[in-house]
């Protein structure tokens, strides 16, 4: 009956909605297809990336500058969560890579959303990545804490200086917090979601989304033998201040990211 009851309101849908209130009705009812699986990638309309527009942007190398050697399948079998960090610098070109893996633009389309690396449910992209960047850090950046913007690839700095002992004690004293030379947050604005799918995009399609991401940062990480692993424990209200962010950004990972020890 289930089935049956699923069935006709879809073919419904399908002949008295849109494509876009399509997706908006199968999100409500919890059903995932294809479609929304958002092969149509952008940002939602009217919601903004951050509270407050900044000026100080650095352009990063062009996705592709820095490659790995190994093959997707050989990342995935040698894909550990890996603790500790050496004392050499990443460079911009790998900080880039990863940054253009998590969150990237993939493919521009004139007129419409851009496509990235990532999968959003609906296109509603509610991600926000920040970099923390200590020591030993980036090569040719300064320390401080950045805002990724993958449309033009380029970092904007949020906060000059070292934050990393503030980031680990937030995240509970763990050493590799501190230890690593860069910290990459993933932060969701879910109301790019939850605008279109209600509380289903908060409590399923967001945490979903971060999965895809934060598993597409572990397998560059791993192609550029390069060491990170997932943090889900810190303080989040805490975590929102060090950021400079509203409460309308939730904090959801940290990964640690630096050179093999």
């Amino acid at each position: 009956m289930v089935f049956f009851q699923t069935f006709i309101l879809k073919r419904y849908i399908v002949n008295y909605m849109d494509r876009r209130r399509w997706l908006e009705a199968l999100g409500a009812i919890g059903i995932w297809g294809s479609a929304g699986c958002a092969s149509t990638d952008g940002s939602a309309d009217g919601i903004p990336s951050m509270t407050e527009e900044k000026e100080e942007h650095s352009r990063l190398p062009p996705p592709g500058t820095a490659e790995g050697e190994k093959s997707v399948a050989t990342a995935i079998a040698d894909r550990r969560s890996r603790r500790e960090y050496g004392t050499e610098p990443v460079t911009a070109a790998e900080l880039g890579q990863i940054l253009w893996a998590a969150q990237g633009t993939t493919k521009r389309r004139p007129g419409g959303s851009d496509l990235r690396a990532a999968p959003s449910a609906g296109a509603t992209y509610p991600l926000e990545l920040f970099v923390v960047i200590g020591d030993p850090g980036i090569e040719n950046f300064d320390a401080g804490i950045y805002h990724y913007h993958q449309g033009d690839h380029t970092l904007e700095l949020v906060k000059s200086g070292n934050y990393q002992t503030e980031l680990q004690e937030i995240a509970v004293d763990q050493d590799w917090v501190g230890a690593a030379a860069l910290d990459i947050v993933i932060t969701g604005f879910d109301e790019r979601t939850t605008q279109r799918y209600g509380d289903r995009g908060r409590e399923r399609y967001v945490p979903i989304e971060v999965g895809h991401a934060g598993e597409n940062i572990y397998l560059q990480a791993e192609s550029l033998s390069l060491s990170t692993v997932a943090i889900g424990a810190f303080r989040d209200n805490q975590l929102r201040t060090l950021l400079d962010v509203s409460d309308s950004y939730r904090p959801l990972c940290i990964y640690p990211i630096g050179r093999r020890a």
